[in-house]
């Protein structure tokens, strides 16, 4: 005799499962991207301190700019996973 599954565990429904790997995908993405955002900040502010030179200029807009593309698809799609959560709890799913 087998036992069912209930149907919200993530291991047997495959659309939980995902949504799951994409959770943590949207965790590591949002903290490499304000991690890389705090340090644009701070080196900004170490440029300022001192010499503005085009290498903390390059390191600045480099980590900008990778901060941006990793934070902007984290974002919307971890709003994306939690209303989807938000949805089945309603739905009692």
């Amino acid at each position: 005799m087998t036992a069912t599954a209930p149907a919200t565990d993530p291991d047997f429904d495959p659309v939980r499962r995902r949504r799951a790997q994409v959770k943590r995908l949207v965790t590591i993405a949002s903290r490499t991207g304000y991690a890389l955002l705090a340090l644009a900040v701070m080196m900004f502010f170490v440029a300022l301190a001192t010499s503005f030179n085009s290498t903390m200029a390059t390191i600045v807009i480099v980590a900008l700019v990778a901060a941006s593309c990793l934070l902007a698809p984290a974002i919307v799609l971890g709003y994306a996973v939690k209303a989807a959560d938000r949805e089945d709890r309603e739905l009692g799913l």
